[in-house]
This record gives structure tokens, sequence and C-alpha cells, in this order.
């Protein structure tokens, strides 16, 4: 910014000696941390062991909600009942709330409407979707962070359960990569692509969250075992 004031008023003239400076430099490396998760393939049983545990309703359902959606736990805590179009089975995140600063449509399938349908049962006139059975106020991140790592013993963050959906969809369907980036509210980082992708792949998305949901509750096609001339295929 000082070079591009002096060059302004002319106090200035030539090469950027930063941008110089930063061709010199080596490259920082990553870290390497990321939100530590659980594979995919436990989802299911966690899901199971959530709804048979005596944490409490509101937790519970959250909880659960945050992994049919793959959403971010703000997303979900914050979310009131004016954001559900059930209708037209469809949550609108307002962009106060999001990350990329813009609204994010999330479809919504049956599993994900019957856990607004018990959360109903709640009760507070605030509008929120999981309040508090304490104070009926948003539940913390640490309420559930607590109910997955202390009461569930699963040794992985909340945020993780996203990085499980984006494994499953990368490994184990043939969506394209944006429709999973997009699920999961990114910003499309290539400029030119983001100008050229105006919509938001919502009926791709919708049959991907329907997918998903499908093989967390364990509603896929089993594999059949067959023998072909003593063969196990």
């Amino acid at each position: 910014m000082v070079i591009k004031w002096a060059r302004a008023q002319g106090f200035y003239k030539g090469d950027d000696p930063v941008e110089l400076a930063e061709q010199a430099l080596p490259k920082v490396k990553a870290s390497g941390a990321h939100f530590k998760a659980v594979s995919y393939d436990e989802l299911p049983s966690i899901i199971k062991r959530l709804r048979a545990s005596k944490i409490s309703l509101p937790t519970q359902l959250a909880l659960e909600f945050l992994i049919l959606t793959a959403c971010r736990t703000s997303e979900v805590l914050g979310l009131q009942w004016s954001e559900i179009d059930r209708d037209d089975k469809l949550w609108v995140i307002p962009a106060i709330r999001m990350k990329s600063g813009k609204p994010h449509e999330v479809p919504l399938t049956d599993q994900m409407m019957a856990v607004l349908n018990k959360a109903a049962s709640l009760n507070v006139d605030n509008g929120l979707v999981f309040p508090s059975d304490v104070n009926g106020r948003p539940l913390s991140n640490n309420t559930l962070r607590q109910a997955l790592q202390k009461r569930l013993g699963i040794d992985a963050t909340v945020h993780g359960m996203r990085s499980a959906f984006k494994d499953w969809a990368a490994e184990t369907t043939n969506f394209a990569n944006e429709v999973s980036e997009m699920a999961l509210g990114h910003v499309i980082s290539n400029k030119v692509e983001a100008a050229y992708r105006r919509g938001n792949l919502i009926s791709k998305r919708r049959q991907m969250m329907e997918d998903w949901c499908s093989f967390l509750s364990e509603r896929e096609a089993k594999i059949i075992s067959i023998q072909t001339k003593g063969v196990k295929i």
C-alpha cells in the first residue's frame, strides 16, 4: 500500500521491491492441521448411539441435524423456524449467518424433516428450532462438542462431521466436486469458475443429500454374494 501510494504521488518509480522480495522468499508449507474427523462409515452407528443416548432432546436433534445437513455448527444452532420452507422442503440460511456472507439454500430430505418435526415439540416462543432445555437460548458449540466427545466417546470434532461428508461424496459417489462444495457452503476460489457458475446446483444437491441420508440410515442396496464356478463374486 505504501508503494502504491508513493507511485500515485510521484515519489517512486520502478519495480515494487516488496514483490521482488516475495519471489526470493521460500514457500510457506501448510501446517497440515485439520479438524479431527471420523470415517464416514462410522456415522450410521454414531447416529444410532445418539438416538439411544440420554443426551437432552434438543442436543440430540441438533447434532443429528448437523450430520444430516453437513452444515456448520453455528448455522444449525442459530436455525429459526422462519428459515424453513416446508412446502419446498428448503432451508434458507440468511447471509448474516454464513461464512461466505451470502444466503445459502439447503435442500431438506425426509430424514431432516423428521428431525424438525420432533423439534417442533420443544415449544419455545423465540423462534429457535433447537433451544436449550435449560434457558431456551441457542445451544452452545461446547454443548455439541461435549455430547459428541464426552457422552458418546467419539474422538472427533463436531466440525469434522463435514469432513466425513466430503470424504463420502468424493470416495463413494459420482457427484462432481463443485456439487459437494456448494452443499458445504464453500466459496468457489477460482474467479473464472465463480463468474460462470451463477446457479446453486440445487437439483443435484438435493439428490446428493437424499443419497447421503440414505447412507446414514443404512438404506442403500445390499451387496448380494453370487457363486460362479466356485468363485465368489
